[in-house]
């Protein structure tokens, strides 16, 4: 007998099986677009870490020849230029805070240079650059620098010197001007000294050399007395005895100082390789400034300097009619300074004076009275005395030095082919903020 309660087998018709068909397909499918877009995901957060992390780091934001630098030395640099930034700042606070100096200026420069990590990026950029550059000119003149060299630019830079402090030699120079001329001694009698007139004057910061010594610590500043202190009256001569500085304190200050950079994204080759930086530009600089000019050319010259064209006219005239050009300078000349010497100007060289009337002076010849020649400061009558090689002092020297090394590397540039990709304005770091955050 048959059970009611069996169930009869069900037949699934080929319609009802090709729909079931279906939605196993579709959910196999939404399976599969779930779990692909999983991992797109997470492989997208992946490639943006290890792109932040590692990969962009290697890439290249300037060529120079056939080297590449990479933004991720770039930006270590920018960390190691704002730490030491950063520590200038405090240095010239506590100044101001201890001895009532006014370096609100010179805070305020750092400041905006803090501020402005674009300008800050391309200044660290262009130092690459050069510093490339004068590695691969040392190459191919075949200047190098030892390991031993280095070992000793760090340890100076540390104030540890294994064989004895080294005494500074000083070599005086003297500057003998030019015999004046029969034509110049027919115009005055006077003995030209320099002066000032019209040159620039530059607001000189104090500066630390950021390749010179890159780990050593800043000076420590000078710390207030708070409170009466003892005065010992010696009852015998007594002989100060130095405190000797140590192989084992340099390595311990010279490790600290490393960390310290470590922290900042650079690697102690790096570091090293910062102190040969230095190394080579000095030995380069040497070589390519070799064969700079001791003497410059020169004029010595005085001017009457008047207001409008109209004045201009009435100084030609009184001129024309012989009266004396010392005269007329002191009465009439607005240049202050000039017009109490009869408008004496000493000597001065090419980039001086303002161009306009550096070009006149350099034209006229001894004795020759110029036409009124307009600049920024109004109308200048010009007259030279002489015109020669005159002998640079030691300032003036080292300053010719340094252009002429400066337009070697203005050139070198165009030589060496130097590419930079626009690729680092969005990611200039602007860590460390402060100097805890760097320590």
């Amino acid at each position: 007998m048959a059970n009611p309660r069996e169930q009869k087998p069900v037949l699934h018709t080929k319609k009802h099986i090709a729909r079931l068909e279906r939605e196993r397909q579709q959910t196999r499918w939404i399976l599969i677009s779930f779990i692909g877009i999983v991992v797109i995901v997470i492989g997208l957060l992946v490639y943006g870490y290890l792109d932040i992390k590692y990969l962009q780091a290697r890439r290249t934001i300037a060529k120079v020849g056939d080297v590449n630098l990479t933004i991720g030395e770039w930006q270590a640099r920018i960390r190691l230029e704002r730490n030491r930034l950063l520590r200038m700042e405090l240095q010239y606070q506590q100044y101001a805070q201890y001895f009532g100096m006014d370096l609100s200026s010179q805070i305020q420069q750092i400041e905006a240079q803090l501020n402005s990590p674009t300008t800050l990026g391309q200044t660290v950029l262009d130092r690459m650059i050069d510093e490339e550059l004068i590695r691969q000119e040392a190459a191919k003149r075949g200047i190098t620098v030892s390991e031993a060299d280095i070992d000793q630019a760090i340890q100076e830079s540390y104030q540890y010197f294994p064989n004895g402090t080294p005494t500074p030699t000083i070599t005086p120079t003297s500057i003998t001007f030019p015999t004046l001329s029969p034509d110049t001694l027919a115009i005055v009698t006077i003995t030209p000294t320099p002066t000032e007139f019209l040159t620039p004057t530059l607001t000189l910061t104090p500066t630390l050399d950021l390749t010179a010594s890159p780990t050593a610590a800043i000076p420590p500043t000078a710390t207030p007395t708070l409170g009466p202190t003892a005065t010992i009256t010696p009852t015998a001569s007594i002989t100060p005895t130095a405190t000797p500085y140590t192989l084992e304190e340099f390595q311990k200050n010279y490790k600290d100082g490393a960390d310290s950079l470590m922290k900042l994204g650079l690697t102690e080759a790096q570091i090293r390789q910062l102190y040969a930086n230095n190394l080579l530009r000095a030995k380069l600089f040497d070589v390519i400034t070799a064969d700079t000019p001791r003497t410059q050319e020169q004029v010595w010259a005085r001017h009457i300097l008047v207001k409008d064209e109209a004045t201009a006219k009435q100084v030609e005239d009184r001129l024309a009619k012989g009266e004396d050009f010392a005269t007329i300078a002191k009465e009439m000349s607005t240049d202050t300074g000039s017009a109490v010497v009869g408008g004496d100007l000493g000597w001065f060289g090419k980039g001086a004076m303002v161009p306009e009337f550096e070009t006149a002076a350099f034209s006229l010849k001894v004795g020759e009275i110029s036409q009124p020649i307009q600049s920024q400061y109004g109308y200048h009558i010009i007259q030279v005395l002489a015109h020669e090689n005159v002998p640079l002092d030691a300032s003036a020297y080292e300053q010719a030095r340094q252009t002429a090394f400066s337009d070697w590397l203005t050139k070198a540039r165009d030589e060496y082919k130097v590419q930079t990709f626009d690729v680092w304005q969005s990611i200039v770091p602007t860590d460390p903020a402060s100097l805890s955050a760097s320590q």
